[in-house]
């Protein structure tokens, strides 16, 4: 009996050492200081956002709308006092001085290459990419995990110019640096994730995908609802609950938060362990939820 215990352990412990979760999360102004006619969230908000990473308990979470290094660390700090703790984290300080992404990790940083001052012409003007991209690499069961977080420029229209096209400039510039680390290494293991303010059929989305053998698989999780049949039309994806963000002036429901891998990866995704995270009064928290991925290597 005490050799099939210890073999199930052991079998348990290999099982488990293999496993990384990684996901994005959008926290809306989470600030400490009023930003933007904004106020620092609640306790209650606050809690609910810890209780969302808690409950996914990732490896690495890719957080955007983060307000100073403060806010970022105030976060660390509570969650390791609920008993989740991430050493390692990255505030990426870009032209917005407002609003940030950042990474928090249980896994030293191998390396860290974050983008923020990239700019761009639209119609003879000069554009900076509001919020940067974050990027990092972990080691992780001996292979090199690369990281690149966006948060892409937000619907609200400005005076400069359409939104929309604004948008697109931004993520032509974020595949420019997905092409280069597959140009580099066509077998890199890379995970772009974030606030890309778009979803599927829009020209961003399929810009971030692109195309051919470096073509992004969009892993597109779903609630843990029960949801499992089939689309009666088989051209479709299945009738599941996806959506991230909640638009409120529109009263719409989208999917705009992503993780997406390159080709290297798809063996070890584990859709089935995948998921939109749902809790009880989320939108407490923030009008975004959490994309949680499994990966076994």
């Amino acid at each position: 009996m005490r050799f099939w215990i210890i073999l199930l352990l052991l079998v348990s412990r290999a099982v488990f050492a293999g496993a990384f979760t990684v996901a994005t999360y959008n926290l809306e102004f989470y600030v400490d200081t009023p930003t933007l006619s904004y106020e620092p969230k609640s306790e209650q908000a606050r809690s609910i956002v810890r209780q969302s990473i808690r409950t996914m308990n990732p490896d690495l979470i890719a957080l955007q709308e983060v307000g100073s290094t403060n806010a970022l660390l105030e976060l660390r700090a509570a969650l390791k006092k609920d008993g989740l703790d991430f050493p390692y984290w990255q505030h990426v300080q870009g032209w917005d001085t407002n609003l940030h992404v950042a990474f928090l990790s249980k896994h030293p940083f191998t390396s860290v290459r974050h983008h923020t001052r990239e700019s761009y012409l639209h119609r003879g003007r000069r554009f900076h990419v509001l919020r940067g991209f974050g990027e990092v690499e972990i080691e992780f069961e001996k292979r090199r995990l690369n990281f690149i977080t966006a948060h892409l420029k937000s619907k609200r229209q400005t005076a400069e110019a359409n939104q929309e096209e604004l948008r697109l400039e931004e993520a032509r510039i974020l595949r420019e640096k997905i092409d280069q680390h597959l140009q580099r290494n066509s077998q890199a293991h890379l995970f772009v994730l974030g606030d890309f303010n778009d979803g599927v059929g829009t020209p961003v989305y399929q810009t971030l995908l692109g195309r051919g053998k470096n073509r992004l698989i969009d892993t597109r999780p779903h609630e843990r609802n029960g949801d499992s049949l089939p689309n009666p039309n088989p051209r479709y994806e299945p009738r599941r609950i996806a959506w991230t963000h909640y638009y409120a002036k529109e009263e719409l429901y989208s999917r705009i938060d992503m993780i997406l891998l390159s080709p290297s990866l798809q063996k070890f995704f584990r859709p089935e362990q995948s998921y939109v995270l749902s809790l009880k009064d989320w939108g407490n928290a923030s009008d975004h939820r959490p994309v949680c991925v499994k990966l076994e290597f």
